[in-house]
């Protein structure tokens, strides 16, 4: 499917709550780079106060990112594409580097007033442990959830 495909019945509901996930360009590592996720975790408060959102679960890995977000008036592709080019600015700043961080699309997949979030949240924050780059999540630095 492409990314095209993708956006064509794209929706942003007033108040509602999606799973988010983009990857990096060609699924480079980028941020196995302590420095390069310390600034993209720092680009997540400033997209909330930027776009007037929620990110209430997230985790960077080292090639993509998933978060469970939450919008008030804003529109979803706006609010993406905001942190993943402010993000990618910065990262490139900061690491004297040009080009791409990001793959040009994104997932979504709206949340249904019925599903719990916190079983969401859990599937999100365990994915260090299912790719085994830590065994005790407390290790990995690179998360934060309202719920856990």
């Amino acid at each position: 499917m492409s990314w095209n495909d993708l956006r064509k019945n794209r929706f942003s509901q007033k108040n509602g709550e999606y799973f988010i996930t983009f990857t990096c360009q060609n699924r480079s590592k980028i941020f196995s780079n302590h420095l390069a996720a310390s600034v993209f975790c720092q680009q997540i408060k400033r997209n909330q106060q930027h776009c007037n959102c929620l990110w209430k679960t997230w985790v960077l890995m080292p090639d993509h990112f998933h978060g469970l977000l939450k919008l008030n008036d804003e529109n979803l592709s706006e609010t993406i594409g905001h942190l993943k080019g402010s993000s990618a600015n910065r990262v490139n700043k900061t690491l004297g580097a040009s080009g791409k961080i990001w793959q040009e699309s994104f997932y979504d997949r709206g949340l249904r007033e019925e599903e719990d979030r916190i079983a969401v949240a859990r599937y999100i924050v365990a994915n260090p442990l299912r790719a085994k780059l830590v065994n005790d999540i407390r290790l990995y630095s690179y998360w934060d959830s309202i719920y856990l």
